[in-house]
């Protein structure tokens, strides 16, 4: 897809030319002709947005609050706040010696429940011992066992452990405080690489962005006041299953990489999405479309230096280019400053961009 940008470096050279030749004519004709800004229609390939841009509410890809297994007093905290961490650091140790110590016991009478579930088997085979005997004793050693089990667990909870890759939010609970499980919320994690933005957009789209989801993946681009960096990249990714009947509206999903964490959970963000595009359409700046009593019209300078009032339809704009449909061929040069000088067959003066604007001499 060819670059809308180059418009503007053709705007300048285009400048040059028509000015050189409009100083040569004007000599003969002994006029300097109405100052104008001019530009150079091109062609080029536009994509189809949705008019005007859905504002739309940056979200964490995956949210978890962190919560004790077991109760306690927190003997370590092992991050800082803010502080992005890897799936499986850890975060929290809770004081274990109340788990170890229970641990210790529990285990020492298995140990011995299970030296007394050898004897009674011993003598039940010796048909000394009845059956309930026996049972009753395989019963002791069975909880004591499932006990132990327990007892390590808990003691595993005491180490507290990122679930997955995220970002750490305000800490709740320091070093020394005890803690209650599970009700106490020590943190929140947030997972933004990938990331959501969520939108919403008119529900007559529906229709053409579900037969657009068909054929291929929708991009989205999103970008904010004071963006240091590109517009970051995106795609389509969730459809909400309903209608808000109270807005109109369609709950949408993007997915970004956010690579180089430019979005951040809870920013507000300008949305673009990519219906479809417009191949080999003939746009020019925004600026030269001038609406009159006929209509939409251009002011296309000619051969001579002088200007012809073309009538022109239009189509979409698209970051202050607008989308010539009929009236204009690319690689003509159109007028877009100085247009109040200006009437079928006057006679033009090409500016450079950087002298006095046109409109504004007297």
């Amino acid at each position: 897809m060819k670059n809308l940008t180059f418009i503007s470096a053709l705007v300048l050279g285009a400048a040059m030319l028509v000015d050189g030749c409009s100083r040569g004519a004007n000599k003969g004709a002994g006029g300097a002709g109405a100052p104008v800004l001019v530009a150079v229609a091109v062609e080029t390939n536009v994509p189809v947005q949705i008019d005007p841009p859905p504002v739309g509410h940056v979200m964490a890809y995956s949210t978890v609050t962190v919560r004790p297994q077991v109760g306690g007093i927190i003997n370590q905290v092992h991050f800082k706040e803010g502080q992005e961490v890897k799936a499986g650091d850890l975060l929290f140790t809770i004081d274990p010696r109340p788990m170890q110590a229970a641990l210790a016991r529990d285990k020492a009478q298995l140990e011995n429940a299970t030296a007394q579930f050898n004897r009674d088997q011993k003598l039940l085979e010796a048909k000394i011992e009845s059956q309930d005997q026996f049972d009753v004793s395989k019963a002791s050693r069975d909880t004591l066992a499932a006990t132990v089990q327990s007892d390590e667990l808990n003691l595993s909870f005491t180490e507290i452990r990122a679930p997955f890759d995220g970002i750490t939010g305000s800490l709740q609970f320091h070093e020394g405080n005890v803690v209650k499980a599970p009700d106490d919320t020590l943190l929140t994690i947030n997972q933004i690489h990938p990331i959501y933005v969520a939108f919403a957009v008119p529900e007559q789209y529906l229709p053409e962005i579900q037969k657009e989801m068909g054929d291929r993946t929708l991009k989205v681009q999103v970008a904010f006041e004071n963006m240091t960096v590109p517009p970051s990249q995106g795609e389509l990714t969730f459809v909400n299953n309903t209608v808000d009947e109270a807005t109109g509206t369609i709950q949408l999903k993007a997915t970004f990489p956010n690579e180089n964490d430019v979005l951040w959970p809870g920013q507000f963000v300008h949305v673009a999405l990519n219906l479809s595009e417009l191949t080999n359409a003939v746009v020019v700046p925004s600026q030269a479309v001038q609406t009159g009593q006929n209509g939409v019209f251009i002011y296309v300078v000619k051969a001579d230096q002088t200007v012809e009032e073309r009538q022109v339809t239009i189509g979409i704009m698209y970051q202050g280019e607008t989308v010539v449909q009929t009236g204009l061929k690319a690689g003509e040069t159109v007028v877009t400053d100085g247009q109040l000088r200006l009437a079928p067959g006057v006679k033009v003066n090409v500016k450079s961009p950087d002298q006095p604007t046109p409109t504004s001499t007297p």
